[in-house]
């Protein structure tokens, strides 16, 4: 018999003969069994280890001096492109009017004929498209009194009808149809104009505004300013052939601000009905207004919260944004080489009322009552929100936490199984005693 060691006294595991071990049928059924328990319930602790979950944070908006995209997609089906306008504004003081970069208006054919496209012309500043090449080189227009546009093909001069639109605007003059405008009768504006007056328009692309309270609209006419207030010439919306004239009715097939997230990261982000999961959803996406009344203003007030998702592992990517931000094109603003996204998700609260004044009695509102005059079109005024939501990627445990959970499913099952063997060893033998007593 070998000596006995210094820690044979410390051994909690004190072992029995192998003449003193009494082997069932039922324990081994219960060994079975107890092993496909922990197999199962390791599996399952397994998986609970590599599932990836999605932690909310709110927290403070720190950034400064930020940008950020709006994308939309709206349908006119009663009003042709050449009548809207796309204005931008914000607190700041910056005022982007008729905004020519990122945007295509789209031609619709009217909605009796299929509402078809006819033609998609992007909204670029003296395209070639609008360069009067076959003019004299020499050709110098008159703009009427007006103060030449600054962006002129030839400073000084109004070669264009469209630049004597634009010289008009500068100096708050309303223009109609350009009768008596010699590039207006060149250019057979007013014959284009009516020639297109059935047909419907769709607003889509994308802009980059700053990131601080403001607006953008899509209103008749060409904008400008008249003193401090910001007005549109409406005399072609309101002067048309059109029996009823035109109407904003309008469908948003969608709207939204930032990068939408890539439906790789969507698909991971599990089951709708996780309060996390709708930062993603757009509340405007297939919204649409009906009116018959051509001096009507559809007003949507959108609270906007930053939102950014931090996939996993992505502290140990070396982050670097995209350089300087605005020099990126528009749809990738937001993405970040280390794999994060910042988007922006948003609440909105929409209002609409005729130009007209009076109440809303024929909708059941007497108590409501609207004020007279404004301008009719589609107005989205949004706020920041000073919030802002992280989703961060994080595993559900730590490989500590799966090794201790591992643990306890070997150590449970194997104790509880031996409670039971026992249980059921000692039932069948004292059961045999009282039969061999009753014999």
């Amino acid at each position: 018999m070998p000596p006995k060691s210094r820690f044979t006294r410390l051994d909690a595991f004190t072992k029995t003969v192998d003449e003193a071990r009494v082997r069932t049928t039922s324990g081994g059924i219960i060994t079975i069994a107890s092993l496909l328990i922990v197999l199962w319930l390791a599996w399952g602790e397994w998986a609970d280890y590599r599932r990836i979950v999605i932690h909310p944070e709110l927290i403070v908006d720190k950034g400064r001096s930020e940008r950020m995209e709006i994308h939309l997609n709206i349908t006119f089906p009663k009003i042709p492109c050449e009548l809207l306008t796309l204005d931008v504004m914000d607190v700041s003081g910056e005022q982007q009017v008729g905004v020519m970069h990122g945007v295509s208006k789209v031609r619709l054919q009217p909605e009796e004929e299929g509402g078809h496209v006819i033609d998609v012309k992007a909204l670029d500043l003296h395209s070639e498209d609008d360069k009067a090449t076959h003019l004299d080189p020499n050709y110098c227009g008159e703009c009427y009194g007006a103060t030449p546009p600054p962006n002129a093909q030839k400073p000084g001069c109004c070669t264009t009808c469209e630049e004597v639109r634009e010289a008009y605007a500068s100096v708050s003059w309303a223009f109609g149809r350009g009768e008596n405008v010699e590039q207006c009768e060149r250019e057979h504006y007013g014959e284009r104009l009516d020639s297109q007056r059935k047909e419907g328009c769709r607003i889509e692309g994308s802009l980059r505004v700053n990131k601080v309270v403001g607006n953008f609209h899509i209103a008749p006419g060409r904008s400008f300013s008249n003193g401090n207030m910001h007005v549109h010439d409406l005399n072609n919306y309101f002067d048309t052939p059109i029996p009823g004239g035109h109407v904003f009715n309008h469908q948003i097939h969608h709207l939204r601000f930032g990068p939408q997230l890539p439906e790789a990261l969507a698909k991971k982000m599990g089951s709708k009905t996780e309060l996390w999961t709708n930062h993603h959803l757009n509340p405007l996406d297939n919204t649409e207004q009906i009116t018959s009344d051509p001096a009507y203003n559809f007003m949507y007030f959108v609270k906007v919260v930053s939102t950014s998702y931090l996939p996993l592992g992505w502290e140990k990517q070396v982050y670097s944004s995209h350089p300087g931000n605005d020099d990126v094109g528009l749809g990738a603003y937001g993405h970040q080489n280390d794999g994060s996204v910042e988007t922006h998700q948003y609440s909105v609260t929409s209002h609409r009322r005729s130009l007209n004044g009076g109440d809303d009695a024929g909708e059941g509102h007497k108590e409501k009552v609207h004020a007279r005059g404004g301008i009719p079109g589609v107005f989205f005024s949004y706020d920041i929100s000073p919030m802002k939501v992280i989703n961060r990627e994080e595993r559900q445990k730590t490989f500590t936490g799966f090794l201790t959970g591992l643990c306890a499913i070997v150590g449970g099952t194997l104790t509880v199984a031996a409670a039971v063997d026992r249980g059921l060893y000692e039932g069948g033998t004292r059961l045999k005693k009282m039969q061999s007593k009753t014999m």
